[in-house]
């Protein structure tokens, strides 16, 4: 019997793998493999906190690009009340992603198996036709395909002058909040300090509060700016924007923000929505952002990112109220500006930072430093032990921006020496360095969905499977 690995069980391990075993035309084995207990909950929707919802209605999270109306129905056992525009719990979403790994193991093909495992891999070895995933605790499983479908890595330490570094081996202070017992450490009299104002600081907040925490905090970022809110909504909005055949056949960034801004104030004259400009945009983007020289993708992280993800990656209606409330009752007060440096003292830590479009260093003195500046993609560096080993084997190319991994049409990983590998699969965020487009679940179904008809094809082409060893 063929066999598939994946490795990695968030939303798109977990959707590959029931995409798989629904398209099945022969018994076929899937074997789905995470680090944690976890399957099919992923950083995202692990959370047992109420308060963390859904960024994205729930009409628009159905798993499968062919019936948008899944997730809502499944919703809907749960709450008869929700609507296509209500914004649920994202502990409700990982429930969704468990049922329909189930449900799709259950259809499967008769001799059909799916196999959930609980492993750290290590290794992967390409040998001939298929591959040898080895990870703890001293387990090989040998495989036809190998789907990454790894999601975001811990967020990198922001940068300090070298005297400082030290300070990120400190208690107080917290690297990776999404870990399950990082926030235990944050006494909830101490103010906080959270370095990011974006949705990663939204939901570390949220769980500060859930947990009691009741003294101030502080949040900083290099302009200051906070997500923006989606509205409250009967119907979904339809805009046709007209912005990408209007704009030149050699566009840069400054083109890009230009032109939006004119389509911005087109809108507003006609009554339409500046969100709705926004999302006329996404099934354009990856065009418009291939059509970029690397020179322009650059210059566009660099001096337009913040602006376009605070605009177009929007929390719930309600967290956008929460926030105004936090910051006008004083409790959350937002800074703008860079962290210089930190001193540690025996009842907290001071914070040296410089204020944008100051000289001036400020000190403020909290209880602990959280890392709130979002997951970290940059392949080129990380220390996770299965990128570095395919990196240094020359079995996957990091993107020269840092955004990803290089993969082809078919989304197989394309080594060092420019070619594609027939083993090999990449699906998930790190699709940013190519499609940019590549964190949310309406994007991400449509890779998942285009990625299982390859491989469904691929393994028909194979002459025989592989044995199971282990």
């Amino acid at each position: 019997m063929k066999t598939v690995v994946i490795i990695g069980a968030g939303f798109c391990g977990a959707v590959t793998a029931a995409q798989l075993l629904r398209q099945a035309s022969e018994p076929l084995r899937v074997v789905l493999i995470n680090r944690s207990g976890l399957m099919a909950r992923g950083l995202a929707y692990g959370t047992r906190t109420d308060e963390h919802v859904l960024n994205v209605p729930a009409g628009r999270m159905s798993a499968f690009p062919d019936d948008d109306d899944s997730f809502l129905r499944y919703a809907r056992r749960e709450d008869p009340e929700l609507s296509a525009n209500s914004f649920v719990s994202r502990r409700l979403f990982g429930d969704y992603l468990e049922w329909i790994t189930r449900e799709a193991a259950r259809a499967a093909p008769a001799g059909s198996e799916y196999r959930p495992m609980v492993g750290d891999v290590e290794r992967i070895e390409v040998v001939g036709e298929g591959a040898r995933v080895h990870f703890k605790p001293r387990r090989v499983i040998e495989a036809d395909r190998v789907v990454l479908a790894l999601g975001n890595f811990a967020p990198a330490d922001p940068r300090v002058a070298p005297e400082y570094e030290g300070f990120y081996s400190h208690p107080r202070y917290v690297r990776d909040p999404w870990r399950a017992d990082a926030l235990y450490v944050v006494k909830p009299d101490e103010p906080a300090f959270l370095i990011g104002t974006g949705l990663t600081m939204l939901d570390t907040l949220l769980s500060l509060r859930a947990r009691g925490h009741h003294a101030p905090i502080y949040a900083l970022s290099r302009r200051g700016l906070l997500p923006q809110p989606h509205r409250e909504l009967e119907i979904h909005p339809v805009y046709t924007s007209g912005l990408p055949k209007r704009l030149p056949a050699t566009p840069n960034a400054a083109d890009y923000l230009r032109g939006l801004r004119q389509e911005l104030e087109l809108a507003r004259s006609a009554d339409v929505d500046w969100r709705d400009i926004i999302g006329s945009l996404r099934a354009a983007t990856p065009t418009l952002w291939q059509a970029l020289s690397t020179q322009e993708r650059r210059r566009f992280i660099r001096h337009l990112r913040t602006f376009w993800d605070t605009h177009r990656h929007r929390c719930a209606p309600a967290l956008g109220r929460l926030l105004d409330a936090e910051r006008a009752d004083g409790d959350l007060q937002v800074l703008a500006g860079r962290v210089t440096g930190y001193e540690d003292h025996a009842d907290g830590v001071e914070v040296l930072w410089k204020p944008r479009g100051g000289d001036r260093i400020e000190r403020l003195g909290v209880g602990c430093v959280i890392n709130c500046t979002g997951p970290e993609s940059d392949t080129r560096t990380t220390g996770e032990a299965l990128i570095a080993q395919l990196r240094d084997d020359g079995l996957l190319t990091p993107d020269e921006l840092g955004l990803g991994l290089i993969v082809d049409g078919d989304y197989r990983l394309v080594g060092q020496d420019g070619r594609p590998s027939p083993v090999l699969h990449y699906v998930g965020p790190f699709l940013r360095a190519q499609h940019w487009e590549a964190t949310a679940v309406p994007e991400l179904r449509r890779h998942v969905a285009a990625l299982s008809a390859v491989l469904q094809r691929s393994l028909r082409e194979l002459a025989r499977p592989l044995a199971t060893a282990g």
